[in-house]
């Protein structure tokens, strides 16, 4: 896959960049090396395609299980799409599987890579910006990482829901200054520490992203 992700990724950014011209700003601020979270928003499927072009470095994402239990010419070869991009399967719908991908997730960072996350949990229907889940300080806490908050703009043109493929659209990219919360909550309950923790990388997210606070979570839709 190492070998897959070297050939996509010599050919498919340029090409990428070059067809939409994404606005990319604040690019500065991703650490180059070492673990560190890119917490974003959340506005399309293709939201995950978008960040690794753009990032200078791999990018490892958790994907439903469904991408990579495809069957025929077409499973296998989108099977070998997301393992190249780094994407990682977890099955949403299995408890004891969610709760795993955190540990998975932990391994990455601990590797010393770059690990993305949406911590609205699933993609906004209506362009808000919905509440965290607290998985993002989980790891950030756990770990010891900074947190790049990510804000996107116009992905969900890009590719809206029901599209089978990306449109030709320009989209933006903001990148914050690294959320380094190392020392910062010694003492504090744990469960505390991660709503407060989780509540300033959205607060983050949504001054890079513009949008509106919707003030709840966002329930995942069949098919989300």
């Amino acid at each position: 896959m190492s070998l897959l992700y070297g050939g996509l990724n010599a050919v498919v950014p340029p090409v990428a960049r070059a067809l939409w011209r994404p606005r990319v700003r604040g690019l500065e601020h991703l650490p180059r090396t070492g673990g560190v979270i890119l917490a974003s928003n959340h506005l399309s499927f293709v939201d995950s395609v978008v960040l690794p072009i753009v990032v200078p470095r791999r990018v490892v994402f958790l994907a439903k299980s469904d991408y990579f239990t495809g069957t025929g010419v077409r499973g296998r070869l989108t099977k070998a799409w997301f393992e190249a991009l780094g994407m990682l399967p977890v099955d949403r719908d299995d408890t004891r599987a969610a709760l795993a991908s955190l540990d998975i997730a932990r391994s990455v960072l601990d590797r010393g890579q770059a690990f993305g996350i949406y911590p609205e949990g699933t993609r906004s229907r209506d362009g808000r910006l919905y509440r965290g889940r607290t998985g993002v300080a989980e790891l950030a806490l756990g770990a010891g990482v900074p947190v790049v908050p990510v804000g996107l703009r116009g992905t969900e043109r890009l590719m809206p829901v029901g599209a089978r493929v990306p449109r030709l659209v320009r989209v933006d990219v903001a990148f914050g200054a690294p959320l380094d919360f190392t020392g910062a909550f010694e003492g504090v309950p744990r469960g505390k520490a991660r709503r407060e923790v989780t509540d300033a990388v959205m607060s983050a997210i949504r001054e890079l992203s513009g949008q509106d606070e919707a003030g709840v979570y966002n329930e995942r839709t069949p098919g989300a």
